[in-house]
């Protein structure tokens, strides 16, 4: 499980009560229920009213994932690639039914077993370019939903401290309120670009990057599909796909190789 996103919204929410301690203040004094229920209700209300019902269906998913999901090493699945080009070397490509059953990577499995099937090449291409577009869009719409509230976000703040302000001018023969009133009333604001900035946002920064991700380890696995089904040297299919990775993990992925031919 990589925890980047936890470590970092748990981290931003404790900074920002630490320095209301530091300050003098009390977490409590901004913990308001009336605020925080117009910025975060009104929020996902906003932001479903410009979206669609089916946009909303895996929100929760969509949630766990941006939390929880782990980003395997890529160098991992170049390892995983060149194995099964070894054996399809060695043994034919047909012999890589047995092997798809362990292949835990679903986009891989699925398209080994499309070129086992005897696929034809540009048409296997095309198709698995094709999932891979698809997953692009649907990958996009979920994090917009988050980027939206976001946007939302600090306006209905804003709204929530224009309507206490008005409270407080209804009340202006209390003095004794006024300053707990004015208080709550910029609580709203405080909520509205505190969850836009330190959670919405980078929920829909951390699912846009997974599915760059995501689309990488793919466009990867396409060239090492395509290069399994032509029976290429493993060798090439090893060099071809490490070109894929970035430098740094490139550089590991030739290290490795380098030490399992020495031992």
């Amino acid at each position: 499980m990589d925890i980047s996103t936890i470590v970092g919204v748990v981290a931003g929410l404790v900074i920002v009560f630490t320095v209301q301690i530091l300050e003098g203040g009390s977490p409590a004094s901004i913990l308001l229920i009336p605020s925080m229920l117009l910025v975060f209700g009104g929020g996902f209300a906003a932001a479903m009213a410009g979206g669609v019902m089916k946009d909303w269906t895996g929100v929760g998913g969509q949630l766990n994932r941006a939390f929880t999901q782990k980003v395997t090493p890529p160098t991992e699945l170049v390892d995983e690639v060149v194995k099964l080009a070894e054996r399809a070397r060695r043994e034919g490509l047909l012999a890589l039914e047995d092997a798809v059953k362990t292949v835990e990577h679903p986009f891989l499995k699925r398209g080994l077993q499309l070129a086992i099937d005897g696929t034809d090449p540009d048409e296997l291409h095309d198709i698995l370019h094709a999932e891979i577009a698809a997953k692009k869009k649907s990958d996009k719409a979920s994090g917009k939903l988050f980027e939206n509230m976001g946007g939302y976000a600090p306006t209905i703040g804003i709204v929530g401290t224009v309507m206490g302000l008005v409270h407080v001018l209804e009340n202006l023969d209390k003095p004794d309120t006024l300053g707990h009133s004015i208080a709550a009333a910029f609580c709203a604001t405080l909520w509205g670009v505190l969850s836009a900035n330190l959670i919405w946002l980078p929920i829909a920064s951390r699912l846009a990057r997974l599915s760059a991700v995501e689309a990488e380890e793919m466009e990867l696995v396409v060239d090492g599909v395509l290069a399994i089904q032509a029976g290429s040297n493993p060798r090439l299919v090893a060099q071809k796909l490490r070109s894929l990775l970035p430098p740094e993990e490139a550089k590991k992925a030739e290290a490795a190789a380098n030490t399992k031919k020495a031992a």
